[in-house]
C-alpha cells in the first residue's frame, strides 16, 4: 500500500514538474520571440531545448519537428541579418536543428513502418 501511495506521488510529482517546465519554456520562447532576432544563438538555443523537451519529454516528436523546423527556417531566411560576432554559435545550433529534425523524421518514418500490416 505505502508502496503504491509513493508511487502516485511521484507520478503527480514528475507531472508537475514536466507542466511548469513547460510552461516555463513557453514564456522564455515567447519573449525570445518578441525580443531576439531568429538568428540570434539565445532563441536558437532555447528552440533547440525546447524542441528537445517536446521530443524526450512529452514524447510528442510532431510538435518538436514543427518547432525546430520553424525555428530553423526562421533563421535561414534571415541568415544575411546574422553579426559577424554570433555567426559560429548561431550556425552550430541551426545545424544541431538541422540534425535533430533529420533524426526525428527518419525515426517517425521507420516507426510507421514498423506500425504498417504487412500487404499480400
Amino acid at each position: 500500500m505505502y508502496v503504491q501511495l509513493s508511487n502516485c506521488i511521484i507520478k503527480c510529482l514528475k507531472l508537475g514538474i514536466i507542466k511548469d517546465s513547460q510552461k516555463a519554456y513557453q514564456q522564455a520562447f515567447d519573449i525570445s520571440k518578441a525580443e531576439m532576432q531568429p538568428t540570434h544563438p539565445i532563441r536558437l538555443g532555447l528552440a533547440l531545448n525546447f524542441s528537445v523537451f517536446f521530443y524526450e519529454i512529452l514524447n510528442s516528436p510532431e510538435e518538436a519537428c514543427k518547432l525546430a523546423k520553424q525555428a530553423f527556417d526562421d533563421a535561414i531566411a534571415e541568415l544575411d541579418t546574422l553579426s559577424e560576432e554570433s555567426y559560429k554559435d548561431s550556425t552550430l545550433i541551426m545545424q544541431l536543428l538541422r540534425d535533430n529534425l533529420t533524426l526525428w523524421t527518419s525515426d517517425n518514418a521507420v516507426e510507421g513502418e514498423e506500425s504498417e500490416e504487412p500487404k499480400e
